[in-house]
Protein backbone atom coordinates (compact mmCIF):
# COMPACT_ATOMS: atom_id res chain seq x y z
CA UNK A 1 0.00 0.00 0.00
CA UNK A 2 3.11 2.62 0.51
CA UNK A 3 3.74 2.40 -2.80
CA UNK A 4 0.60 3.92 -3.89
CA UNK A 5 0.23 6.52 -1.66
CA UNK A 6 2.19 8.57 0.78
CA UNK A 7 1.51 10.41 4.36
CA UNK A 8 1.59 13.90 4.66
CA UNK A 9 1.11 16.52 7.54
CA UNK A 10 -1.87 18.16 6.36
CA UNK A 11 -4.83 17.55 8.80
CA UNK A 12 -8.22 19.07 8.76
CA UNK A 13 -8.18 20.06 12.37
CA UNK A 14 -6.71 18.99 15.42
CA UNK A 15 -5.83 15.62 16.85
CA UNK A 16 -7.33 14.65 12.99
CA UNK A 17 -5.20 11.96 11.31
CA UNK A 18 -2.58 12.46 8.45
CA UNK A 19 -4.38 12.53 5.21
CA UNK A 20 -3.29 9.79 2.32
CA UNK A 21 -2.32 11.39 -0.94
CA UNK A 22 -2.91 9.61 -4.28
CA UNK A 23 0.46 9.69 -6.42
CA UNK A 24 -1.41 9.19 -9.55
CA UNK A 25 -4.74 10.50 -9.32
CA UNK A 26 -7.88 9.49 -7.28
CA UNK A 27 -9.90 6.32 -8.07
CA UNK A 28 -13.08 6.43 -9.48
CA UNK A 29 -16.04 7.49 -8.68
CA UNK A 30 -14.16 9.83 -6.22
CA UNK A 31 -12.18 11.51 -8.80
CA UNK A 32 -15.95 12.49 -10.52
CA UNK A 33 -16.80 13.73 -6.87
CA UNK A 34 -13.69 15.73 -6.99
CA UNK A 35 -13.75 17.08 -10.48
CA UNK A 36 -17.42 18.40 -10.48
CA UNK A 37 -16.61 20.71 -7.12
CA UNK A 38 -13.82 22.03 -9.50
CA UNK A 39 -16.09 22.36 -11.77
CA UNK A 40 -19.44 24.10 -10.37
CA UNK A 41 -15.88 26.61 -8.35
CA UNK A 42 -14.70 27.38 -12.24
CA UNK A 43 -18.54 28.10 -13.69
CA UNK A 44 -19.20 30.25 -10.72
CA UNK A 45 -16.21 32.29 -10.95
CA UNK A 46 -16.49 32.63 -14.53
CA UNK A 47 -20.53 33.26 -14.56
CA UNK A 48 -19.98 36.08 -12.95
CA UNK A 49 -17.18 38.24 -14.23
CA UNK A 50 -19.53 37.58 -17.23
CA UNK A 51 -22.40 39.14 -15.62
CA UNK A 52 -21.31 41.55 -13.91
CA UNK A 53 -19.71 43.34 -16.99
CA UNK A 54 -23.21 43.12 -18.85
CA UNK A 55 -24.64 44.26 -15.26
CA UNK A 56 -22.23 47.43 -15.24
CA UNK A 57 -24.97 49.98 -17.21
CA UNK A 58 -27.76 48.77 -14.87
CA UNK A 59 -26.22 48.91 -11.94
CA UNK A 60 -24.51 52.94 -12.59
CA UNK A 61 -27.99 53.71 -13.44
CA UNK A 62 -28.89 52.90 -9.88
CA UNK A 63 -26.24 53.90 -8.14
CA UNK A 64 -26.22 57.52 -10.21
CA UNK A 65 -22.53 56.73 -10.92
CA UNK A 66 -20.73 57.71 -14.28
CA UNK A 67 -19.33 54.98 -16.51
CA UNK A 68 -15.93 55.50 -15.31
CA UNK A 69 -16.70 54.86 -11.84
CA UNK A 70 -18.35 51.94 -12.41
CA UNK A 71 -15.53 49.97 -14.12
CA UNK A 72 -14.49 49.54 -10.85
CA UNK A 73 -16.68 47.15 -10.05
CA UNK A 74 -14.52 45.08 -12.26
CA UNK A 75 -11.00 46.48 -12.11
CA UNK A 76 -11.02 45.74 -8.13
CA UNK A 77 -12.29 42.11 -9.09
CA UNK A 78 -9.35 41.89 -11.22
CA UNK A 79 -6.66 43.80 -9.55
CA UNK A 80 -7.62 41.62 -6.20
CA UNK A 81 -7.10 38.19 -8.39
CA UNK A 82 -3.99 39.21 -10.46
CA UNK A 83 -2.08 40.32 -7.26
CA UNK A 84 -2.98 37.19 -5.30
CA UNK A 85 -2.69 34.56 -7.19
CA UNK A 86 0.95 33.54 -7.04
CA UNK A 87 1.16 34.50 -3.00
CA UNK A 88 -1.61 31.88 -3.01
CA UNK A 89 -0.30 29.31 -4.92
CA UNK A 90 2.52 29.16 -2.63
CA UNK A 91 0.82 28.85 0.05
CA UNK A 92 -1.49 26.11 -1.36
CA UNK A 93 2.30 24.52 -1.13
CA UNK A 94 2.58 24.99 2.77
CA UNK A 95 -0.96 24.80 4.05
CA UNK A 96 -2.61 22.24 1.53
CA UNK A 97 -4.43 23.24 -1.79
CA UNK A 98 -7.70 22.01 -0.82
CA UNK A 99 -7.71 24.06 2.36
CA UNK A 100 -6.65 27.40 0.34
CA UNK A 101 -9.64 26.13 -2.23
CA UNK A 102 -12.28 25.70 0.19
CA UNK A 103 -11.27 28.84 1.70
CA UNK A 104 -11.66 30.86 -1.40
CA UNK A 105 -15.00 29.37 -1.79
CA UNK A 106 -15.83 30.31 1.40
CA UNK A 107 -15.03 33.93 0.59
CA UNK A 108 -16.11 34.30 -2.99
CA UNK A 109 -19.45 32.76 -1.37
CA UNK A 110 -20.00 35.18 1.80
CA UNK A 111 -18.65 37.91 -0.88
CA UNK A 112 -21.34 37.02 -3.18
CA UNK A 113 -24.47 37.67 -0.34
CA UNK A 114 -22.44 41.17 0.50
CA UNK A 115 -22.50 42.13 -2.66
CA UNK A 116 -26.40 41.36 -3.09
CA UNK A 117 -26.93 43.48 -0.02
CA UNK A 118 -24.78 46.11 -1.12
CA UNK A 119 -26.34 49.76 -1.61
CA UNK A 120 -23.59 52.55 -2.28
CA UNK A 121 -21.55 52.33 -4.98
CA UNK A 122 -17.84 52.28 -2.83
CA UNK A 123 -19.54 49.00 -0.78
CA UNK A 124 -20.17 47.41 -4.33
CA UNK A 125 -16.82 48.13 -4.78
CA UNK A 126 -15.43 46.26 -1.54
CA UNK A 127 -17.75 43.47 -2.17
CA UNK A 128 -16.22 42.51 -5.29
CA UNK A 129 -12.78 43.22 -4.13
CA UNK A 130 -13.45 40.32 -1.49
CA UNK A 131 -14.56 38.35 -4.24
CA UNK A 132 -11.69 38.41 -6.24
CA UNK A 133 -9.51 37.38 -3.41
CA UNK A 134 -12.27 34.37 -3.14
CA UNK A 135 -11.81 33.69 -6.36
CA UNK A 136 -7.84 33.81 -6.57
CA UNK A 137 -8.03 31.18 -4.07
CA UNK A 138 -10.02 28.65 -6.37
CA UNK A 139 -7.67 30.00 -9.41
CA UNK A 140 -4.55 29.40 -7.33
CA UNK A 141 -4.37 26.02 -6.71
CA UNK A 142 -7.00 25.09 -9.19
CA UNK A 143 -4.29 23.42 -11.99
CA UNK A 144 -2.18 21.96 -9.10
CA UNK A 145 -5.84 20.31 -7.58
CA UNK A 146 -6.35 18.63 -11.19
CA UNK A 147 -3.26 16.82 -11.42
CA UNK A 148 -3.75 15.18 -8.02
CA UNK A 149 -7.41 14.46 -9.16
CA UNK A 150 -6.36 12.95 -12.37
CA UNK A 151 -4.27 10.59 -13.21
CA UNK A 152 -0.94 11.19 -15.50
CA UNK A 153 -2.46 9.41 -18.42
CA UNK A 154 -5.75 10.91 -18.29
CA UNK A 155 -4.22 14.74 -17.36
CA UNK A 156 -4.95 16.48 -20.37
CA UNK A 157 -8.46 15.58 -20.47
CA UNK A 158 -8.47 16.79 -17.14
CA UNK A 159 -7.65 20.27 -18.18
CA UNK A 160 -10.21 19.83 -21.37
CA UNK A 161 -13.68 19.37 -19.33
CA UNK A 162 -12.21 22.06 -17.53
CA UNK A 163 -11.38 24.40 -20.69
CA UNK A 164 -15.27 23.14 -21.41
CA UNK A 165 -16.58 24.31 -18.34
CA UNK A 166 -14.87 27.61 -18.44
CA UNK A 167 -15.93 28.46 -22.66
CA UNK A 168 -19.23 27.03 -21.51
CA UNK A 169 -19.99 29.65 -18.93
CA UNK A 170 -18.60 32.14 -20.83
CA UNK A 171 -21.11 31.75 -24.03
CA UNK A 172 -24.08 31.58 -21.38
CA UNK A 173 -22.85 34.16 -18.96
CA UNK A 174 -24.61 36.96 -21.09
CA UNK A 175 -27.78 35.45 -21.54
CA UNK A 176 -27.96 33.98 -18.15
CA UNK A 177 -27.50 37.50 -17.06
CA UNK A 178 -29.80 38.97 -19.64
CA UNK A 179 -32.67 36.69 -18.13
CA UNK A 180 -32.18 37.57 -14.62
CA UNK A 181 -32.49 40.99 -15.35
CA UNK A 182 -35.44 40.55 -17.23
CA UNK A 183 -37.28 39.56 -14.45
CA UNK A 184 -35.54 40.66 -11.11
CA UNK A 185 -32.95 43.67 -10.23
CA UNK A 186 -29.08 42.98 -10.38
CA UNK A 187 -28.70 42.03 -6.79
CA UNK A 188 -30.02 38.91 -8.04
CA UNK A 189 -27.25 38.52 -9.86
CA UNK A 190 -24.63 38.02 -7.34
CA UNK A 191 -27.35 36.36 -5.07
CA UNK A 192 -27.59 33.66 -7.43
CA UNK A 193 -24.08 32.69 -6.37
CA UNK A 194 -24.94 31.68 -2.87
CA UNK A 195 -26.55 28.16 -3.52
CA UNK A 196 -23.85 27.31 -6.26
CA UNK A 197 -21.15 27.96 -3.69
CA UNK A 198 -22.82 25.51 -0.62
CA UNK A 199 -23.30 23.08 -3.37
CA UNK A 200 -19.53 23.02 -4.10
CA UNK A 201 -18.78 23.57 -0.51
CA UNK A 202 -20.75 20.66 0.10
CA UNK A 203 -19.41 18.04 -2.38
CA UNK A 204 -15.77 19.08 -2.05
CA UNK A 205 -15.10 19.12 1.94
CA UNK A 206 -14.68 15.50 1.45
CA UNK A 207 -13.26 14.51 -1.85
CA UNK A 208 -10.33 16.84 -3.32
CA UNK A 209 -7.12 15.38 -2.88
CA UNK A 210 -4.35 16.33 -0.52
CA UNK A 211 -1.20 16.51 -1.05
CA UNK A 212 2.44 16.94 0.07
CA UNK A 213 3.08 19.82 2.45
CA UNK A 214 6.35 21.99 2.20
CA UNK A 215 8.13 22.53 5.70
CA UNK A 216 9.49 26.06 4.11
CA UNK A 217 7.55 29.38 6.11
CA UNK A 218 5.61 31.50 3.79
CA UNK A 219 7.38 34.41 2.36
CA UNK A 220 4.96 37.68 3.05
CA UNK A 221 7.97 40.25 1.87
CA UNK A 222 7.58 38.39 -1.78
CA UNK A 223 4.06 38.31 -1.05
CA UNK A 224 3.67 42.02 -0.69
CA UNK A 225 6.38 42.62 -3.63
CA UNK A 226 4.08 40.67 -5.64
CA UNK A 227 1.23 42.87 -4.82
CA UNK A 228 2.67 46.31 -5.37
CA UNK A 229 4.85 44.82 -8.60
CA UNK A 230 1.12 43.33 -10.30
CA UNK A 231 -1.10 46.71 -8.94
CA UNK A 232 1.17 49.72 -9.75
CA UNK A 233 1.98 48.42 -13.21
CA UNK A 234 -2.01 47.10 -13.87
CA UNK A 235 -3.50 50.55 -12.37
CA UNK A 236 -0.08 52.71 -14.25
CA UNK A 237 -1.05 51.13 -17.23
CA UNK A 238 -4.95 51.52 -17.07
CA UNK A 239 -4.32 55.45 -16.18
CA UNK A 240 -1.37 56.08 -18.88
CA UNK A 241 -3.82 54.33 -21.51
CA UNK A 242 -7.77 55.71 -20.08
CA UNK A 243 -7.15 58.98 -18.67
CA UNK A 244 -5.34 62.57 -18.98
CA UNK A 245 -2.86 61.81 -16.06
CA UNK A 246 -0.24 60.30 -18.18
CA UNK A 247 2.40 61.43 -16.06
CA UNK A 248 0.80 59.66 -13.02
CA UNK A 249 0.08 56.30 -15.23
CA UNK A 250 4.01 56.56 -16.30
CA UNK A 251 4.72 57.29 -12.19
CA UNK A 252 2.71 54.26 -11.44
CA UNK A 253 3.59 51.73 -14.09
CA UNK A 254 7.94 52.58 -13.60
CA UNK A 255 7.19 52.56 -9.76
CA UNK A 256 5.75 48.62 -10.37
CA UNK A 257 8.51 47.79 -12.63
CA UNK A 258 11.61 49.12 -10.28
CA UNK A 259 9.18 46.81 -7.51
CA UNK A 260 9.21 44.00 -9.73
CA UNK A 261 12.95 44.01 -10.15
CA UNK A 262 13.48 43.73 -6.62
CA UNK A 263 11.84 40.93 -6.10
CA UNK A 264 13.08 39.02 -8.97
CA UNK A 265 16.35 40.19 -7.49
CA UNK A 266 15.38 38.85 -4.03
CA UNK A 267 13.68 35.33 -5.12
CA UNK A 268 16.05 34.54 -7.86
CA UNK A 269 18.99 32.50 -5.70
CA UNK A 270 15.93 31.25 -3.12
CA UNK A 271 15.53 27.34 -4.03
CA UNK A 272 11.55 27.34 -4.05
CA UNK A 273 10.27 31.20 -4.50
CA UNK A 274 7.11 32.47 -4.40
CA UNK A 275 7.36 33.90 -7.96
CA UNK A 276 8.46 30.95 -9.73
CA UNK A 277 11.61 31.53 -11.41
CA UNK A 278 12.95 27.96 -10.62
CA UNK A 279 10.41 26.71 -13.07
CA UNK A 280 11.02 29.18 -15.38
CA UNK A 281 14.92 27.34 -15.81
CA UNK A 282 13.18 25.00 -17.25
CA UNK A 283 12.84 25.87 -21.08
CA UNK A 284 9.86 23.88 -21.99
CA UNK A 285 7.89 25.50 -19.16
CA UNK A 286 8.80 28.63 -20.18
CA UNK A 287 8.36 28.36 -23.76
CA UNK A 288 4.71 27.29 -22.51
CA UNK A 289 4.09 30.83 -20.36
CA UNK A 290 5.69 32.67 -23.07
CA UNK A 291 2.83 30.56 -25.70
CA UNK A 292 0.25 31.03 -23.32
CA UNK A 293 1.09 34.67 -23.11
CA UNK A 294 1.43 35.64 -26.41
CA UNK A 295 -1.70 33.41 -27.39
CA UNK A 296 -3.74 35.32 -24.45
CA UNK A 297 -2.86 38.81 -25.82
CA UNK A 298 -4.21 37.57 -28.76
CA UNK A 299 -7.54 36.87 -28.02
CA UNK A 300 -8.17 39.49 -25.81
CA UNK A 301 -6.97 41.81 -28.57
CA UNK A 302 -9.88 40.16 -30.41
CA UNK A 303 -12.32 40.27 -27.49
CA UNK A 304 -11.87 43.84 -26.90
CA UNK A 305 -12.15 45.14 -30.28
CA UNK A 306 -14.73 42.63 -31.78
CA UNK A 307 -17.67 44.10 -30.00
CA UNK A 308 -16.74 47.93 -31.15
CA UNK A 309 -16.26 46.59 -35.08
CA UNK A 310 -19.46 45.05 -35.11
CA UNK A 311 -21.37 48.02 -32.98
CA UNK A 312 -20.03 50.75 -34.63
CA UNK A 313 -18.38 50.28 -37.78
CA UNK A 314 -20.65 47.21 -39.22
CA UNK A 315 -23.99 48.61 -37.02
CA UNK A 316 -25.00 45.68 -35.54
CA UNK A 317 -26.94 45.84 -32.33
CA UNK A 318 -26.28 45.12 -29.05
CA UNK A 319 -28.28 41.55 -28.90
CA UNK A 320 -26.99 40.75 -32.40
CA UNK A 321 -23.46 41.47 -30.95
CA UNK A 322 -23.59 38.90 -28.52
CA UNK A 323 -25.33 36.76 -31.00
CA UNK A 324 -22.43 37.01 -32.72
CA UNK A 325 -19.66 36.68 -30.28
CA UNK A 326 -20.89 33.50 -28.90
CA UNK A 327 -19.57 31.01 -31.82
CA UNK A 328 -16.30 31.48 -30.65
CA UNK A 329 -16.59 30.27 -26.52
CA UNK A 330 -19.03 27.62 -28.09
CA UNK A 331 -16.39 26.18 -29.85
CA UNK A 332 -13.76 25.81 -27.77
CA UNK A 333 -15.95 24.42 -25.44
CA UNK A 334 -16.74 21.70 -28.18
CA UNK A 335 -13.17 21.33 -28.81
CA UNK A 336 -11.72 22.06 -25.12
CA UNK A 337 -11.90 17.58 -24.46
CA UNK A 338 -11.06 16.78 -27.31
CA UNK A 339 -7.98 18.26 -27.28
CA UNK A 340 -6.84 17.58 -23.88
CA UNK A 341 -7.54 14.12 -24.78
CA UNK A 342 -5.19 14.30 -27.86
CA UNK A 343 -2.51 15.92 -25.63
CA UNK A 344 -2.45 12.69 -23.67
CA UNK A 345 -1.55 10.88 -26.97
CA UNK A 346 0.58 13.06 -29.14
CA UNK A 347 2.78 16.09 -29.39
CA UNK A 348 1.34 19.12 -27.51
CA UNK A 349 3.64 21.28 -29.26
CA UNK A 350 2.60 20.01 -32.71
CA UNK A 351 -1.26 20.35 -31.74
CA UNK A 352 -0.41 23.89 -30.03
CA UNK A 353 0.85 24.99 -32.85
CA UNK A 354 -2.10 23.48 -34.93
CA UNK A 355 -4.56 25.19 -33.19
CA UNK A 356 -2.77 28.51 -32.76
CA UNK A 357 -2.29 28.40 -36.82
CA UNK A 358 -6.11 28.14 -37.33
CA UNK A 359 -6.37 30.49 -34.62
CA UNK A 360 -4.50 33.00 -36.62
CA UNK A 361 -6.55 32.21 -39.63
CA UNK A 362 -9.74 33.14 -38.59
CA UNK A 363 -8.41 36.12 -37.08
CA UNK A 364 -7.29 37.42 -40.17
CA UNK A 365 -10.42 36.40 -41.88
CA UNK A 366 -11.87 38.63 -39.08
CA UNK A 367 -9.68 41.44 -40.28
CA UNK A 368 -10.27 41.58 -43.26
CA UNK A 369 -14.39 40.96 -42.83
CA UNK A 370 -16.13 42.53 -46.55
CA UNK A 371 -17.98 46.10 -46.02
CA UNK A 372 -21.22 44.62 -45.45
CA UNK A 373 -20.83 41.33 -43.79
CA UNK A 374 -23.99 38.27 -43.35
CA UNK A 375 -24.09 37.04 -39.73
CA UNK A 376 -22.81 33.69 -41.79
CA UNK A 377 -19.92 35.25 -43.05
CA UNK A 378 -19.05 36.64 -39.63
CA UNK A 379 -19.84 33.04 -37.67
CA UNK A 380 -17.68 30.91 -39.61
CA UNK A 381 -14.81 33.52 -38.60
CA UNK A 382 -15.56 33.30 -35.15
CA UNK A 383 -16.31 29.80 -35.15
CA UNK A 384 -12.82 29.09 -36.67
CA UNK A 385 -11.00 31.08 -33.98
CA UNK A 386 -12.94 29.01 -31.30
CA UNK A 387 -11.89 26.02 -33.15
CA UNK A 388 -8.50 27.05 -32.87
CA UNK A 389 -7.92 28.27 -29.46
CA UNK A 390 -9.94 25.46 -28.24
CA UNK A 391 -7.15 22.82 -29.89
CA UNK A 392 -4.62 25.19 -28.21
CA UNK A 393 -5.49 25.90 -24.51
CA UNK A 394 -5.78 22.04 -22.90
CA UNK A 395 -3.06 21.12 -24.51
CA UNK A 396 -0.57 24.22 -23.23
CA UNK A 397 -2.10 23.98 -19.96
CA UNK A 398 -1.27 20.46 -19.59
CA UNK A 399 2.13 20.93 -20.86
CA UNK A 400 3.00 23.77 -18.37
CA UNK A 401 1.48 21.02 -15.57
CA UNK A 402 3.03 18.55 -16.20
CA UNK A 403 6.47 19.73 -17.57
CA UNK A 404 6.88 21.19 -13.40
CA UNK A 405 7.84 18.94 -10.77
CA UNK A 406 4.49 17.10 -8.86
CA UNK A 407 6.22 19.09 -5.48
CA UNK A 408 5.39 22.47 -7.34
CA UNK A 409 2.05 21.86 -9.20
CA UNK A 410 1.19 24.90 -6.87
CA UNK A 411 3.63 27.30 -8.37
CA UNK A 412 2.94 25.82 -12.08
CA UNK A 413 -1.07 26.10 -11.80
CA UNK A 414 -0.20 29.24 -10.03
CA UNK A 415 1.96 30.56 -13.21
CA UNK A 416 -0.94 28.97 -15.16
CA UNK A 417 -2.93 31.54 -14.39
CA UNK A 418 -0.64 34.83 -14.05
CA UNK A 419 0.32 34.10 -17.79
CA UNK A 420 -3.11 34.07 -18.42
CA UNK A 421 -4.28 37.52 -17.05
CA UNK A 422 -0.96 38.89 -18.16
CA UNK A 423 -1.60 37.93 -22.10
CA UNK A 424 -4.93 39.45 -21.40
CA UNK A 425 -4.34 42.41 -19.72
CA UNK A 426 -1.27 43.35 -22.76
CA UNK A 427 -4.46 42.89 -25.00
CA UNK A 428 -6.32 44.90 -23.43
CA UNK A 429 -4.15 47.89 -23.02
CA UNK A 430 -2.83 47.46 -26.69
CA UNK A 431 -6.31 47.64 -28.19
CA UNK A 432 -6.96 50.09 -26.35
CA UNK A 433 -3.95 52.39 -27.60
CA UNK A 434 -5.09 51.20 -30.90
CA UNK A 435 -8.35 52.58 -30.79
CA UNK A 436 -6.89 56.02 -29.01
CA UNK A 437 -4.74 56.60 -32.00
CA UNK A 438 -6.24 55.09 -35.06
CA UNK A 439 -10.32 55.78 -34.12
CA UNK A 440 -12.59 53.44 -35.87
CA UNK A 441 -9.34 51.74 -37.65
CA UNK A 442 -7.94 50.87 -34.81
CA UNK A 443 -10.18 47.75 -34.02
CA UNK A 444 -9.37 46.30 -37.57
CA UNK A 445 -5.65 46.91 -36.65
CA UNK A 446 -6.52 45.39 -33.59
CA UNK A 447 -7.49 42.13 -34.95
CA UNK A 448 -4.73 42.28 -37.60
CA UNK A 449 -2.32 42.52 -34.55
CA UNK A 450 -4.16 39.85 -32.72
CA UNK A 451 -3.64 37.69 -35.65
CA UNK A 452 0.15 37.99 -36.36
CA UNK A 453 0.58 37.18 -32.38
CA UNK A 454 -1.26 34.05 -33.08
CA UNK A 455 1.34 33.54 -35.74
CA UNK A 456 4.20 33.97 -33.68
CA UNK A 457 2.81 31.83 -30.44
CA UNK A 458 2.68 28.76 -33.42
CA UNK A 459 6.34 29.35 -33.80
CA UNK A 460 7.11 29.40 -29.92
CA UNK A 461 5.09 26.73 -29.49
CA UNK A 462 6.65 24.46 -32.46
CA UNK A 463 9.96 25.47 -30.90
CA UNK A 464 9.23 22.99 -27.64
CA UNK A 465 9.72 20.44 -30.29
CA UNK A 466 13.34 21.27 -31.07
CA UNK A 467 13.88 21.85 -26.89
CA UNK A 468 12.59 18.10 -26.19
CA UNK A 469 14.35 16.54 -29.13
CA UNK A 470 17.40 17.83 -27.83
CA UNK A 471 16.76 17.02 -24.50
CA UNK A 472 16.49 13.37 -26.08
CA UNK A 473 19.60 13.38 -27.13
CA UNK A 474 21.25 14.57 -24.22
CA UNK A 475 19.93 11.80 -21.97
CA UNK A 476 22.82 8.92 -21.54
CA UNK A 477 21.77 5.57 -23.12
CA UNK A 478 22.06 2.58 -21.36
Amino acid sequence: MESASTMTAETEGAGARPSLVIEDGLPSPARWYAAISVWLAIAMTVLDSAIANVALPTIARDFGAAPSESIWIVNAYQLAIVTTLLPLASLGEIVGYRRIYRGGLILFTLASLLCSLSHTMAMLTVARTIQGFGAAGVMSVNGALVRYIYPHSKLGQGIGFNAMVVSASAAVGPTVAAGILAVGPWPWLFAINIPIGLLALAICWKTLPANPLSERGFDWISAVLNALTFGLVISGVDVLTRTRARLLGALETLAGVAVGTLLVLREISRPRPLVPLDLLRDRLFALSVATSVVSFAAQMLAFVALPFHFENTLRFSQVQTGLLLTPWPLAVGILAPIAGHLADRMSTAVLCAIGLAIFCGGLAGLATLPAGPTVIDISWRMALCGVGFGLFQAPNNRMMLASAPRERAGAAGGMLGTARLTGQTIGAVMTAIFLHAFGDNGEVIGLGVASAFAALAALVSLSRTAVRAEAALSRPTT
